[in-house]
């Protein structure tokens, strides 16, 4: 009896890993950049602007805990100015401890590498470009976000507590304070 449910139950896992196998086979893999190619323009080339002021930066925050809130998410959300260093940070109630340092550090790579951290995360989890993850300071995280005033960079937020899609909504509500006010 033992060795007939050993069977099947290997039969059942052998099944799903080939239907699993199956079905990222058939979903092509975006093709991965040529590394090689030497682009026209300098990628992520935004200037930087004065840093944001720590007024415009609690309002940023507040729209973060309020997308959290909405959602029932406890998230830390932070606020640097261009330059990657701190002017305002926000920990919910009973968010993750550990994700005080990450928040942190998602909007400083935002705000020095002038790119969501999503673009780290795409590149090292789509393409294998694990050399991203040798670069001073990196985070291959989603969650972090430039605010751009004016055609400028002001500064940048990161939010971290939750998954990284989760962290990226958050964010994304927050960044549009000042993203989309232009």
């Amino acid at each position: 009896m033992r060795l007939r449910l050993m069977t099947a139950f290997a039969l059942a896992a052998g099944l799903l890993a080939g239907a699993a196998h199956a079905q990222q086979a058939a979903a092509p893999a975006p093709a991965a950049p040529d590394l090689n190619a030497i682009p026209d323009k300098m990628p992520f080339n935004q200037p930087y602007g004065a840093p944001i002021t720590m007024e415009r930066a609690q309002a940023v925050i507040q729209a973060g805990v309020a997308e959290a809130n909405k959602r029932g998410w406890a998230m830390n959300v932070a606020v640097v100015g261009n330059h990657g260093d701190l002017v305002a940070f926000g920990r919910m109630d009973g968010a993750q401890l550990a994700s005080i340092a990450i928040s942190q550090h998602k909007a400083r790579v935002a705000a020095r590498y002038r790119r969501p951290t999503r673009a780290l995360e795409d590149g090292v989890q789509k393409f294998g470009f694990n050399y991203l993850m040798t670069l001073d300071d990196a985070i291959a995280s989603r969650g972090g976000i430039p605010l751009v005033e004016g055609g400028k960079i002001v500064g940048a937020v990161g939010c971290s507590g939750g998954t990284g899609s989760q962290d990226e909504a958050v964010c994304t509500a927050a960044a549009d304070t000042i993203n989309k006010t232009q």
